[in-house]
């Protein structure tokens, strides 16, 4: 014996019978979803990288004299106010993150550094500390990462300002960078 009987409606589906009453299908072209095309992927993080990377490389390049040994880091976007920027000096806006670039080369510290500072931004930190030393072992070619950082920061749009670390915190081996804000 087959027992097929009708399931009896619950309150839920007769209240929902009721609310959609006299509705009627839309007219147009039926389509299922999965007929609709799958929106192509943009890889903007790597194009804009690609871009960042092809208008440096059209720069001249900075003149060996332009940072030396001893000398401190000053970088500010016209929109960070100056009592921003001497907090950042006083070293009254703590570094929440630290990279040390002793030791590597100079594409390498580019990569290093700019992975650093993206995924800093990426996790709303607002100041960080890149040790970069001070070119003492470079010999005749200067602080070859010092200058590196230098120019490379002030290219990257998540870098708002930075400069030459106090003196107990490296002093002019390293530098504070304030971050773009997540208001901005």
């Amino acid at each position: 014996m087959n027992d097929r009987r009708k399931p009896e409606p619950t309150a839920d589906a007769e209240l929902f019978r009721q609310a959609v009453d006299g509705a009627r299908p839309l007219g147009g072209k039926k389509r299922h979803q999965s007929q609709l095309p799958a929106p192509k992927a943009k890889a903007r993080q790597r194009a804009a990288d690609e871009l960042a990377a092809l208008r440096e490389s059209l720069e001249p390049p900075a003149d060996i004299a332009d940072v030396e040994t001893g000398d401190e880091l000053l970088f500010r976007r016209s929109h960070i106010s100056p009592r921003a920027f001497r907090k950042l000096r006083r070293g009254n806006t703590p570094p929440e993150a630290s990279l040390d670039l002793h030791g590597f080369r100079e594409s390498d510290a580019r990569h290093e550094l700019r992975e650093f500072i993206s995924d800093g931004a990426a996790q709303g930190l607002r100041c960080v500390r890149v040790v970069h030393g001070k070119g003492l072992g470079s010999g005749q070619r200067g602080p070859v990462i010092k200058q590196g950082v230098n120019r490379w920061l002030r290219h990257w749009a998540e870098v708002e300002a930075f400069c030459s670390a106090p003196p107990h915190d490296g002093g002019t081996g390293a530098a504070y960078i304030l971050l773009r804000s997540r208001r901005r």
